[in-house]
């Protein structure tokens, strides 16, 4: 069937954090406006979701929830047959949320003062994990190449073998510069890890956002030795905008590994539960929604085009970064000769775009812009209008 990527339901006054960030801004609910900003997406809820819930609402009682047999094996088929990783239900730990589980990882894992690795720009609460706990934190600075970015393994490795360095916390795909890792790339990260007990904790929140031509590996599916040293961080909330249901599965087929991270939990979160519609949504996601997601990802490329060619015409000084996987490109507008915060003032006031702007994830982002795609074209058309209507007088 053809689903509805057209459909908009303004969230003005919804308690949507980047609805509120435009009011914040001076955007009236009267201007046909969306923000481009916070990951999640402008498209109404797969309508099997949608139906799985209003079931479950006329069905069931909301009480306490735990994951059922048939949920723990709906999310590993999912992970076999979209992701060719033979998981097994023992391994998930329901979590309220990926941010929650690698916040949790760094108290459980390391100690203050220890060594925490980020491949920066990065996803900016990644610092916060760190940072926030006391923790050092070890930069790995992605290497700009081309119109992507690469691993600087010399770098890497000096860096995993300081004996004060216990963690890395490896965004795959990475957010915010769009790429998939190779199999070879993640292989060489892991084999490095292991050489310096470097535990690894994989955000892979946007694994099934893989664009057209490329592959996602899971992290624990290269080898044993890996799986031994990791945890994985899935969640159906940005493939499926899920977020506000707050359920996610937290990997950790390491047995020892998973006993010390349920045992923490008791101290500070003695019951982990996630919420019953959570689980029901995730569910109904993982059995009836890959055609939905499928053209998901159709219109993400699309829309992406439209950007790149419009970029390349009007503003070729704007270096679009290539989009590998998730729906947010990453953009440098450093070549307009503007600030960071001048380009955010002349987006919000004159073009009224709002972004994600780039210094948020690292000093390497200063003057980019993150995109997100995930929206009916007709408002990527009319934002690139209207940023071409204000930046005519900036740009020679």
């Amino acid at each position: 069937m053809k689903y509805d990527f057209e459909t908009v339901h303004k969230r003005f006054n919804t308690g949507s954090k980047k609805w509120d960030e435009m009011t914040a801004a001076g955007v009236k609910d009267t201007e046909d406006i969306i923000p481009f900003s916070v990951a999640d997406m402008e498209l109404v809820t797969a309508p099997e979701i949608v139906e799985a819930l209003k079931k479950e609402l006329d069905t069931s009682i909301m009480g306490y929830a735990n994951p059922t047999q048939e949920y723990l094996d709906t999310v590993c088929r999912w992970m076999k047959e979209r992701h060719g990783w033979e998981a097994r239900p023992e391994w998930i730990l329901p979590s309220h949320g990926v941010v929650d589980a690698f916040f949790e990882a760094v108290k459980i894992y390391t100690h203050e003062g220890e060594g925490v690795m980020l491949m920066t720009p990065v996803y900016y609460p990644m610092y916060h994990a760190v940072q926030d706990n006391n923790r050092v934190l070890v930069d790995c600075p992605l290497v700009p190449a081309g119109d992507s970015y690469e691993i600087d393994f010399d770098d890497f490795e000096k860096k995993a073998a300081d004996e004060n360095t216990k963690m890395l916390i490896l965004c795959s795909p990475h957010n915010p510069c769009g790429r998939v890792w190779t199999r070879d790339e993640l292989k060489t990260i892991g084999e490095i890890c292991l050489r310096h007990n470097v535990l690894v904790v994989s955000d892979e929140i946007h694994f099934d956002l893989i664009m057209p031509g490329y592959h996602h590996t899971v992290f624990a599916s290269i080898s044993e030795e890996f799986a031994d040293n990791c945890l994985v961080c899935t969640a159906p909330s940005k493939t499926f905008n899920l977020a506000g249901l707050q359920t996610s599965n937290i990997f950790i087929p390491n047995p020892r590994l998973r006993e010390q991270y349920q045992n923490a939990l008791k101290h500070s979160n003695p019951n982990p539960k996630c919420n019953i519609l959570g689980y029901r949504a995730c569910e109904a996601a993982y059995k009836h929604c890959g055609q939905w997601l499928d053209q998901v990802i159709e219109l993400i490329d699309h829309n992406r085009r439209i950007v790149e060619e419009f970029f390349a015409k009007e503003f070729p000084q704007v270096h679009v970064k290539r989009l590998e996987a998730t729906y947010l490109l990453w953009m440098d507008w450093s070549g307009l000769g503007l600030n960071s915060r001048e380009l955010e003032r002349i987006n919000h006031e004159e073009a009224r775009l709002f972004f994600d702007e780039g210094y948020v994830f690292g000093n390497q982002g200063d003057c980019f812009e993150r995109w997100n795609l995930a929206c009916p074209t007709r408002y990527i058309e009319d934002a690139l209008k209207r940023m071409k209507a204000a930046y005519k007088k900036y740009v020679k």
